[in-house]
């Protein structure tokens, strides 16, 4: 499973010298708006201490990083969805992605031209939300009238569930109206699932980067708002990300002060976002990370690697990457009965390494 994230935002507030810290791709970032004219798709490995560990004692003869894509989707302005700037053709990008990075300006600057010509975060958040709810908006509309359509004919249990996702999308249409993302609202399991299968902007998962220089005054009104749509908030000063970028990692260690990186960071909030979590596969051919979302039994799990391995599932053979450190060898872990047979209903843990067994 690769994890794919949008970076989205107002122009020039650093999304595209944001995406070249991560992937080292170097895209335009000029100071004028809509320098970015298509999305650029960068794929980084998600690092892993654990998987050098797993080297030094497996001895495997490659290892294979899970990955974690990032799209650097062009700068939205006020009525993209109506064309502005280059309107539906971002929007379009942006659906196609499992989670949002939402860039603000947090900092000012005579240097960098804002496109509202002022700095205010909160209000730059608003706009591109707005824009994203009047976008899915046009999508509920859509999946209405097609309900409708579909009415010709159908049974009566159908016509029943019809029924139930047209209210659903009128209560949803309101919301949208209102220019409230979707994810700031509960719903119910049932009706998150075929929200799901709408692909709908703002009821994918958010995290808000503040660029910022120094500090950010902004943050309280932020981090409100935020947390009041269960989206997480991460400061991070772009502009030095991007000076220290080709410093070699000694040098790095001085600069930061030994902190996380920028992408440790990142990837450590996207994943808490999605609740995703990672086990292993490990043999002397190949040492591999795999992402999983939490909650997956066996058979989901085995399933990320191949659909097969789900199809078939017949058992997994399971021990914990934990105990492979503490006694340095997987003979070992067999003797103290560390390594167990497991089914259909077993739930993945983080930093679990299985072996699959499977019968297509």
């Amino acid at each position: 499973m690769s994890l794919s994230c949008g970076i989205v935002g107002l122009p020039n507030v650093g999304k595209s010298l944001l995406f070249r810290c991560l992937t080292k791709i170097a895209v335009p970032s000029e100071n004028y708006p809509f320098c970015t004219i298509g999305p650029s798709t960068g794929r980084l490995f998600v690092p892993d201490k654990r998987l050098n560990i797993l080297e030094t004692i497996i001895k495997p003869q490659k290892v294979i990083q899970t990955t974690m894509d990032f799209t650097d989707i062009a700068g939205l302005v006020k009525n993209a969805s109506k064309g502005e700037g280059l309107g539906n053709q971002f929007l379009g990008h942006i659906r196609q992605v499992e989670s949002i990075v939402h860039v603000l300006r947090c900092f000012e600057s005579d240097e960098i031209i804002h496109v509202h010509g002022r700095i205010n975060p909160l209000d730059d958040m608003q706009v591109v939300n707005m824009e994203l709810a009047l976008a899915d908006l046009e999508v509920v509309q859509k999946k209405f009238f097609s309900l409708e359509k579909s009415k010709k004919g159908a049974s009566k249990k159908d016509l029943e569930n019809i029924e139930e996702h047209k209210k659903l999308l009128e209560k949803v249409k309101d919301i949208l109206e209102e220019g409230t993302v979707l994810r700031k609202i509960q719903f119910e399991e049932e009706e998150k699932i075929f929200l799901d299968s709408l692909n709908l902007i703002t009821f994918k998962k958010t995290l808000y980067l503040c660029n910022i220089q120094d500090t950010n005054p902004f943050y309280d009104a932020i981090y409100k708002e935020a947390v009041a749509e269960g989206s997480d908030v991460l400061n991070v000063n772009i502009a030095f990300e991007a000076e220290i970028l080709d410093l070699t990692d000694e040098e790095k260690i001085m600069f930061t002060e030994g902190k996380s990186s920028l992408i440790e960071v990142l990837i450590e909030k996207s994943y808490a976002l999605l609740d995703l979590q990672t086990f292993f596969t490990a043999g002397v051919q190949e040492v591999r990370s795999w992402s999983f979302h939490k909650g997956f039994k066996a058979p989901q799990a085995a399933g990320v690697i191949h659909s097969d391995f789900e199809k078939g599932f017949i058992c997994a053979e399971i021990y914990h990457v934990n105990d492979l450190i503490e006694y340095k060898s997987v003979s070992k872990l067999k003797e103290l009965g560390k390594i167990r047979l497991e089914g259909k209903e077993y739930l993945i843990k983080d930093g679990d390494i299985c072996h699959f067994r499977f019968n297509v």
